[in-house]
């Protein structure tokens, strides 16, 4: 896979919705066993999504909802272990900073918490669950 077809965007929730749903339909429904009416909310109109693509395959995305929260990540099989989550939350971080926000947080799966950690985040907080995964609350300051 040449590294330069690896593109990386803001995506536009109404023309690119079509392509973010289908990674998290694939990822948390699918593979993950997240219930569907769990998985779109009332958030992806008001997030800032991302999207990253390759050769225009759509292959990962995630979301930052106004408050800062980090959501949605998520990696086709595929294309796992090949720095495309670690390029893309950075990518996340960097409009985060540039609307000004100072801390980011996520709710981290619990098997992704080093993942995370390894961003800069820290773990705060017990283990708690949804959609049946356990998670963990994690911070970062960015500003």
């Amino acid at each position: 896979m040449p590294e330069n077809d690896i593109k990386i965007r803001v995506a536009d929730w109404l023309t690119d919705k079509d392509m973010l749903e289908e990674i998290r339909r694939q990822v948390f429904v699918e593979e993950q066993k997240v219930p569907v009416e769990l998985e779109w909310d009332e958030f992806d109109d008001t997030s800032i999504h991302f999207l990253v693509t390759d050769s225009d395959k759509a292959i990962a995305c995630a979301r930052l909802k106004t408050d800062g929260q980090v959501g949605r990540m998520a990696v086709l099989p595929g294309y796992r272990n090949r720095g495309i989550g670690q390029k893309l939350l950075q990518y996340v971080l960097q409009v985060a900073a540039n609307q000004k926000l100072e801390n980011v947080y996520l709710h981290a799966q619990v098997s992704a918490i080093t993942f995370y950690e390894k961003q800069g985040f820290t773990a705060d907080g017990e283990t708690f669950f949804e959609a049946s995964i356990p998670h963990r609350e994690m911070f970062k300051k960015i500003c």
